[in-house]
């Protein structure tokens, strides 16, 4: 089995490498896309919110949060209060921030292997500023959509946590916590824990936040390089002809659950990489309930290069890559159900956001949403904002080499 392993992976490495000499200028132009997503908008909207992260774990903010929603979390998805902080940035920052929490968390044994990874499982999320923004605003010139992608999204990642929560019962050591009593509310027993936290960290303020800027880099360096990557994979899948026999596939099970089989590609596409699937579900002949389905479902499963970036992450700990892994196919499935179940409520019959709706052809602005002009003027001040922390990460690596000197 190892044997054959090695010959997999050095031969679709190979296949790899002979795809790029065979179509340089498609691979030049699949790498410049994935480098403009990361430049001008994964980069600048996630790096916020790690920083803060490192900060308020840094200030004890996280022990705080942890013990005031312990009663909440611990009852339902069995784990720490702290699991609450990682939740709330996760879905607000988006991929892969969830999973880098998690880690951080286990790092300091603030959580045990499996609580960490159940934790992993349903904190990983797309961020609302690109369900919005870039699914149904920039691809689908539907910003109504955009209510019903999200609605389907999170509350499918809430039962992926309450479907986690029985995941390695068998192997914690502790007690069975049924036994043990319930956690209570206490802002006293909260504020100690934090001015605890903070001693115990000792850094100073400059320091700290030094080192949440050049952390928080790295990490999105990483990410980028995913991204970059399997845009190239994608597009080289689809030139040699293996999304087209893989969609072949896909169209007949599509066939048994009465969806357009002209989706299938664009799934495919979907489950290596969000925006490429996005985009080409968008433009496809299908009714538009049916696009919703596809697409809800691999924004949910996060796309391989998500899925990298997540093993990439957690390897630094002990925590295993398969909870992850079988969380985001939960949460692909719950979403595509929640998406068909949610859409005459959530979209047909909602007259309101029906006005919402514009054509990517019209050129009437009183139709345009207001999250139209928020997406622009992100996408217009973002790629500074990469340049500006790139630039500061450099002058702090300089200055802490010429102080080693």
């Amino acid at each position: 089995m190892s044997l054959l392993k090695t010959w997999f992976l050095a031969g679709a490495s190979t296949l790899m490498a002979l795809s790029l000499l065979l179509f340089p200028k498609e691979a030049l132009e699949a790498s410049l896309n994935g480098m403009a997503m990361w430049w001008d908008v994964v980069f600048p909207a996630l790096l916020p919110f790690f920083i803060l992260s490192e900060l308020l774990i840094g200030f004890g903010v996280v022990a705080f949060i942890g013990t005031i929603l312990e009663p909440f979390m611990r009852p339902i998805f069995r784990v720490p209060g702290a699991g609450g902080f990682v939740w709330a940035m996760g879905l607000a920052s988006g991929n892969p921030a969830g999973a880098k929490l998690a880690a951080r968390l286990r790092q300091q044994q603030k959580v045990t292997r499996v609580e960490g990874e159940r934790l992993a499982a349903f904190t990983n999320s797309s961020n609302p500023l690109f369900i919005f923004g870039a699914i149904a605003v920039g691809f689908f010139h539907n910003p109504a959509l955009g209510l019903l992608l999200a609605s389907a999204h999170y509350i499918g990642n809430i039962f992926v946590g309450i479907f986690m929560r029985f995941h390695g019962r068998k192997e914690e050591q502790e007690q069975d916590t049924s036994n043990d009593p319930r956690p209570k509310l206490s802002f006293v027993e909260a504020a100690k824990k934090m001015h605890q936290e903070r001693l115990q960290d000792g850094r100073p303020i400059g320091q700290l936040l030094g080192d949440s800027v050049q952390s928080s880099v790295r990490t999105l360096l990483l990410v980028g390089g995913f991204i970059i990557l399997f845009s190239v994979l994608n597009k080289m899948l689809t030139l040699v002809g293996f999304t087209a026999i893989a969609a072949t596939g896909v169209s007949f099970v599509f066939s048994i659950f009465q969806l357009s089989t002209t989706l299938s590609e664009a799934f495919i596409s979907g489950l290596f990489e969000i925006t490429s699937g996005a985009k080409l579900s968008s433009v496809s002949d299908a009714l538009l309930l049916e696009k919703a389905i596809i697409t809800s479902f691999f924004i949910a499963f996060g796309g391989l290069s998500i899925q990298a970036q997540v093993a990439s992450i957690l390897s630094e700990t002990d925590l295993r890559f398969k909870p992850f892994f079988i969380g985001r196919i939960l949460h692909g499935f719950f979403s595509a159900f929640l998406t068909w179940l949610l859409w005459i409520p959530l979209y047909q019959n909602n007259g309101v956001l029906q006005t919402l709706t514009y054509s990517a052809h019209s050129t009437s602005e009183p139709n345009l949403h207001w999250m139209v002009t928020l997406w622009n003027q992100w996408l217009a001040i973002s790629p500074f904002l990469t340049l500006a922390t790139l630039c500061l990460v450099i002058l702090l690596q300089t200055r802490a080499h010429l102080q080693r000197i």
